[in-house]
């Protein structure tokens, strides 16, 4: 696999981290380490205690429902706008949903134990906590109606367009495999599907390598959740 080439990041590319008020941020900074972390690491499986929080500057993190077969399906994602593992900030806390990195990330962590102690003497630090998981229950409720309700079809498109969204690029870097997992389907209905959105034009799809060409196509091509999602979304960061 080749290794992704990342350029310079810093904490405060991260909203989340840059919407604190400058002075608790500076709590944070000095144990925050910036990390680089390739696609299909799993950072936390489900019942795992959280012992870093993540704070992705670019790329995406997947978070998976596992069933007891072995079987798991993607219900949110975690880009720039937001981290994973933050309501350790509020106690001890266990993972509830498997983390893998769905696209090769940039970012920063730091250790739960440290950014409970900030968290303790800081208002806005807990509110970020409380405010972030919102819009992940948010997340995982769009995302279950929309697995239940949606075409396969209308699932992709929404699902590509996020993932553009967050890695700020309209050029996605995923195979079928990866995606049949987050989606929840067989893989043969990537397949399909990918050809069918590739010979509207609204995307080229070549060795795991996704460009969106008309983002308004996709757009249409998708379901209301994608709208729903970032309208959520706003609301609540």
């Amino acid at each position: 696999m080749q290794v992704p080439i990342f350029k310079v990041s810093l904490p405060l590319d991260n909203k989340l981290l840059a919407s604190l008020p400058r002075d608790h941020f500076d709590r944070l900074l000095p144990n925050l380490v910036v990390v680089n972390l390739p696609q299909g690491l799993v950072l936390n499986e489900a019942g795992d205690e959280v012992d870093q929080v993540y704070f992705p500057h670019n790329g995406m993190l997947s978070l998976l429902a596992v069933l007891r077969d072995g079987k798991a399906i993607e219900t949110a994602t975690v880009g720039r706008e937001g981290a994973v593992g933050a309501m350790a900030g509020l106690g001890l806390h266990k993972s509830l949903v498997r983390v893998v990195v769905q696209m090769p990330m940039s970012g920063c962590k730091i250790a739960a134990s440290h950014f409970r102690t900030v968290a303790a003497g800081s208002d806005p630090v807990r509110n970020l906590c409380i405010r972030y998981n919102e819009v992940l229950l948010s997340q995982a409720r769009v995302t279950a109606a929309c697995n239940a309700l949606h075409s396969i079809e209308a699932r992709f498109c929404r699902w590509l367009l996020q993932s553009a969204d967050r890695a700020a690029s309209d050029t996605v870097n995923l195979t079928q495999e990866f995606l049949a997992e987050m989606l929840g389907v067989r893989r043969t209905s990537v397949t399909e599907v990918a050809s069918k959105v590739q010979s509207a034009g609204a995307i080229t799809y070549s060795r795991g390598v996704i460009k969106i060409l008309d983002r308004p196509a996709l757009t249409r091509m998708s379901c209301e959740c994608y709208e729903t999602l970032l309208d959520q979304s706003s609301a609540l960061i």
